[in-house]
């Protein structure tokens, strides 16, 4: 432990590492706050929490059994002459929940449907939020700790790169969620992200690597085109309340 301490390669990992790990944690922040924009306050605070504590943990378990994750690359069958590996089957699954989901909610938001809140009790609404929390969790687990893996040999690094990009996604989910909230036109935004991001995991699943950068520089370059947006928007409210002379 100690000649990690004082190796300037250790740290330069860590650093990349880490750094790799919160572009990859973008993907949790955005499902998570469109998935609790739609129970209380209150609840979507505690459901933060237990999303952003059940990512961790799954990444220290997935970097734990790093003999078992490897094996998971293995192909099980194959099928018009591609073989595919129980990651690739899980990252395909969870590519078509997520767009599975991303398109319920923008016919929600389209069709200006509220009642799915008002259908379900508020206590089964937070356990399906849960639910669907832990299965987007484990396939961005997957997804992150094999990158990891690639970049990394010691576990040391690995395991405290995932725990400092889980507090920052911890310290960020909760203005980000109320930022969506508040705002209609980001969550349908982060909305057409999260199918996006869905296309990549199938892409990826089927062996059709989509470059994350470019996926990245898309939410960045619309997420700043939305602030200035918001930003305009709010000044020209601010010009209209100002009383006339």
């Amino acid at each position: 432990m100690m000649h990690l301490l004082t190796s300037p390669e250790a740290w330069a990992a860590l650093l990349t590492l880490t750094a790799l790990e919160i572009v990859l944690g973008i993907d949790n922040v955005i499902f998570l706050s469109v998935i609790v924009s739609r129970i209380p306050e209150k609840q979507a605070h505690r459901a933060r929490q237990i999303g952003l504590a059940l990512a961790l943990v799954f990444r220290i378990i997935l970097l734990s059994l790093l003999v078992w994750l490897i094996g998971l690359t293995a192909p099980v069958f194959s099928f018009s002459g591609y073989g595919f590996s129980w990651r690739d089957l899980i990252l395909i699954c969870g590519g078509l929940f997520l767009i599975a989901k991303a398109t319920h909610e923008i016919h929600g938001e389209v069709e200006a449907d509220d009642g799915e809140g008002d259908a379900k009790s508020p206590r089964s609404a937070f356990f399906w939020v849960i639910v669907q929390i832990v299965i987007i969790d484990i396939v961005f687990s997957l997804d992150s700790i094999i990158t990891a893996i690639g970049m990394a040999q010691d576990i040391e690094i690995m395991i405290a790169a995932v725990v400092i990009a889980c507090l920052i996604m911890y310290i960020s989910a909760g203005p980000v969620s109320r930022f969506v909230a508040e705002h209609p036109t980001t969550k349908m935004l982060a909305l057409a992200f999260l199918v996006l991001i869905g296309v990549a995991l199938v892409a990826d699943g089927f062996q059709f690597h989509i470059p994350r950068g470019y996926i990245y520089f898309a939410i960045a370059f619309s997420a700043a085109v939305e602030f200035f947006n918001v930003l305009a928007k709010r000044n020209r409210r601010n010009t209209r309340k100002k009383p006339s002379i």
